[in-house]
Parts: structure tokens; sequence; C-alpha cells
């Protein structure tokens, strides 16, 4: 039987693994779509799943990752072809089912999305898991009435892979923005992005957070969480809004009312992994029409092979990733 490789993720009488495997057809989970992967891409939530204590994987052994693009290779389901370009993202991809880090995949139907016209497949994956988090964002504060005449909007984390993406998006959408970071030697990188002025992360945690502070931002796409959170929800403009998707910087909130009944503030929970399938083909249409930013996707992606994964997926954890890392398999 013709084998193929993959990332494999094993636990077994306390031994921890991480290592490039053959495997088979037949060693993949049920689904309706088998797809060959062309790509896939590093996110934070890849990188605990390669650790032991990531606390993320349901099952062992387990191929990582959150995304992937490829073409029906067969399928069961009368929705998709062979040949047809589709990509996944989220569900249990990568943490209870088999995912993107294998030069095969088989997934539910329902899981499946049909590449927009528009995107590459390879521009998919520059998205995947972290651009569709950023559209989500950009989605529910547009939703909440964050718009470019009301004010800036701040981005943290913004050289990592959500908010890089969400500083392009909304570059593209006319937004000034604010972007945060302690890398200082990406400043440039940031304003090439879209940036109209780069704030250090220390800012955004003062000794003292009060409730509520100055008015600064109409709106946040926050992939940090934590303390700095506290403090942005204190200097949101009334009525405004923040997007939180990540805890990078902590699972805490120390935080009080006072934003939320003072000023109409919205925290904003966003959830890719279980976003409703016509949410999701709506904002991949986006990603591909007016949210694609005005320079080339390539422009902030570095690609790797299989055989690179492992150190790339100790960098996302170590906070070293620029932008978005692309698997090509």
């Amino acid at each position: 039987m013709p084998t193929f490789q993959a990332l494999v993720v094993s636990r077994e009488n306390g031994r921890f693994g991480l290592d490039v495997q053959d495997l088979t057809i037949e060693d993949l989970p049920e689904g309706e779509v088998t797809i060959r992967v062309a790509y896939s891409s590093v996110n934070y939530k890849d990188g605990l799943a390669s650790i032991p204590d990531g606390q993320v994987v349901k099952t062992y052994p387990i191929v990582p990752g959150i995304d992937l693009a490829g073409t029906v290779a067969s399928s069961r389901d009368p929705r998709f072809k062979e040949g047809d370009e589709v990509l996944v993202t989220g569900y249990g991809l990568g943490v209870s089912h088999h995912g993107g880090f294998s030069q095969y995949a088989r997934v539910p139907a329902e899981w499946v999305v049909p590449l927009p016209e528009g995107l590459t497949l390879k521009e998919a994956m520059a998205y995947g898991t972290a651009g569709f988090t950023a559209a989500l964002s950009v989605h529910r504060l547009e939703e909440h009435g964050v718009a470019p005449d009301k004010g800036p909007v701040l981005v943290t984390g913004a050289t990592g892979g959500v908010g890089s993406m969400a500083v392009a998006m909304l570059a593209r959408k006319g937004y000034e923005i604010a972007a945060s970071t302690g890398k200082d030697a990406e400043h440039d990188f940031l304003r090439r992005l879209g940036a109209g002025t780069v704030i250090h992360r220390s800012e955004l945690l003062p000794e003292n957070i009060r409730p509520l502070g100055k008015q600064l931002w109409a709106g946040a796409v926050d992939p940090v969480g934590g303390r700095s959170l506290a403090y942005i929800l204190s200097a949101i403009r009334y009525g405004g809004s923040v997007a939180v998707s990540g805890l990078t910087g902590g699972s805490e909130l120390p935080t009080t009312v006072l934003p939320f009944i003072l000023r109409g503030v919205n925290l904003l929970g966003i959830d890719s992994v279980y976003c409703p399938m016509d949410l999701r083909l709506r904002l991949w249409q986006r990603m591909a029409t007016d949210l694609k930013p005005n320079f080339k996707l390539d422009d902030i992606c570095s690609e790797i092979s299989l055989a690179e994964l492992p150190g790339a997926l100790s960098d996302i954890l170590k906070g070293r990733q620029r932008g978005r890392t692309i698997v090509k398999l």
C-alpha cells in the first residue's frame, strides 16, 4: 500500500514523541472527503499540540495542523468531487482528528469549505486559522458599529498571525491602526502592513490599571488577553468594542464592570473553531475580496517543509514568529 508523510505526535507509556512518519490511507480517521494536502500553516495551537503539557490534544497519536488546503482525492459526499480545491480550518482538526501536517487528510464533509474564487491554495494557508480569526474579529467589530470614521483601532500581538492579518485587513478597509508589539525591530514591518502608529506592549501594562482611563480607541483586536486586556477595556471609547481571541498574555482578566456599564463597551469573544458554516463561507468570500490585503499575501509569509516544522512549532511558542509560516506538503 502506498505511503505518505505526516508529522505525528505520540504519547505512550510515559514517552512523548514528535517526528515525521510514513502513514497509509488506512491510518486516517473516518470522513467522507479525502484531501491531497498542498499546504498547511503554523498556529499557536499547533505549537501547544506539539508539547507534552499543551492541553489541547484530545487523543494520541495525533497528526497536528488545525488548517489545510488542497484538492479532493475522493469523496463520498456529492457536494465535492475529485480535483475540487478546498480548505478546512477548525472543528476537531489537529486536536482530536488527524490534521493538516500530512500529505493526505480525511475529514467529515461538513468541515470542508470550497476554495473561493480569488484565492489560491497557498494564499488560503497564508490566512489559515489566524487569518480567519482576524477576519471574524473585524466582522464582529463592524457588527457592533466600529467603522473607520469612529476612531483608531488597536491591534495587539501585531507581529503574530492573527495580529498581522488584522492590521492588513483593517488597513484595506481604511482604518487608522495602532499596532502593539514587544519587538522593537518590527516597527517597519508593521507600518508596511498598514499600521499608522506602533506602540510597545509595555504601554498596555501600566503598574496601576484604573477601571476607566483616557478614551483612546474605538475598538481593538486582541489575540493576547490577560492583564493588558483590562487596560485596553479601560481605554476604549464610549460604545466601542474589543474582539478577543487569545490568551498568550494569560487567562485572567483583572477588571471591573465599569467599562461595560458606564461606557457601553462590548467585549466580543471570537471562536473560529465552531463558527457556523454559513458565516464561515461568507468570511472566506470576504477574505478573497474586500478584506484581502493591498499587498501580496506571500510578503508576510515564510514557507517551510515538513522536516522544518518542529523548529517552527518551537518558535511560535517562544513568540519568535513573524507574520505567517506556511508548510508545503
